[in-house]
């Protein structure tokens, strides 16, 4: 454990996934006392549904860290048992609910978040993969101090990683949670000795990254090669970016391209035994790919197994 120079902090830690792990285990490591992990659960028409057990859940558990899966922090009763925390600091990563003020104000040195995009870059629910789908050759984490907005409030630390054409969202959310990690542990210092600096986000260059599902990861063959490039890498390990064949969905975890500019077969044709893929622009070849029920394989053993004839039509 790395001492600190100042008496720990009293935490309650929210947050739902492998990003939100990093962060606790840095808080730990330095000795705070994290009193609390929230882990968000849903509402149906039936009442409030438990969600299978999440990482940051699982970590802990295994900390001897209490776990609480609320279904609305809007709940009276449950307020009443975040207010009897005694809190100095709230810290919240990658949750994915909009939190109420009553939760926000109550603890004495008020809540802030650690977020997986250079804000006002990528407001929301899917940064990392709305990085690599633009294309954009940077990310990072913020953390900011939170208010009643989406991933609105005020700037305290951020740091920088780059983008590459090897990152996938599993690489690029490792690489962010190391960052992360270290960034929080300096942001809780400096809080707690009253140095840090908040500065309001920039009205300009405001993007929002909405919640992604698995139809979003289908490929769709009439865009550019370079952008489904970029997609099955944005979907790597989920969903897998996909397309059918006769019915079946094939994933695709890995992808090359050529850049020919636009050629004469219609988008999704099948150009070679080799499983040269035709595009809206350029040509999408998968590499690594797998099929319902079978392992993750390279395409030519692959297509060993599942051949697809030069002609057929993928969609």
């Amino acid at each position: 454990m790395i001492s600190m120079n100042y008496p720990p902090l009293t935490i309650a830690m929210m947050g739902s996934s492998d990003f939100s792990v990093r962060i606790l285990r840095s808080l730990v490591d330095v000795g705070h006392d994290i009193v609390c992990v929230y882990v968000p659960s849903s509402r149906s028409r039936g009442g409030c549904i438990k969600k299978k057990l999440t990482s940051i859940e699982d970590a802990a558990i295994k900390l001897g860290i209490s776990v609480r899966t609320p279904c609305s922090l809007r709940d009276p009763l449950e307020q009443e048992i975040f207010f009897s925390l005694g809190l100095d600091l709230l810290v919240v990563a990658a949750y994915g609910l909009i939190l109420p003020k009553e939760i926000l104000s109550a603890p004495r040195l008020g809540s802030i978040n650690v977020h997986a995009s250079l804000l006002p870059r990528w407001r929301g629910a899917a940064p990392i993969q709305r990085a690599i789908l633009a294309g954009d050759t940077k990310t990072g984490v913020t953390i900011m101090q939170m208010n009643l907005g989406l991933d609105t409030g005020n700037v305290l630390i951020s740091g920088t990683v780059p983008i590459t054409r090897q990152s996938t969202f599993q690489s690029l959310e490792t690489e962010l949670s190391l960052l992360g990690g270290e960034l929080i542990v300096l942001a809780v210092e400096a809080l707690a000795h009253g140095e840090l600096i908040s500065i309001p986000q920039l009205e300009k260059g405001v993007t929002y990254a909405k919640k992604l599902n698995r139809e979003d990861a289908r490929l769709n063959f009439h865009l550019s090669a370079i952008v489904l490039e970029r997609l099955v890498r944005a979907f790597n390990p989920w969903p897998g970016a996909f397309f059918r064949y006769n019915g079946v969905s094939i994933k695709v975890f890995e992808a090359n391209t050529l850049n020919v500019g636009r050629i004469t077969n219609f988008p999704g044709t099948v150009l070679d035994s080799e499983l040269k893929i035709s595009c809206g622009d350029g040509i999408f070849l998968p590499s690594v790919v797998q099929r319902p029920g079978k392992k993750i394989v390279n395409v030519e053993a692959f297509l060993r197994g599942f051949p697809i004839k030069p002609g057929s039509i993928l969609d």
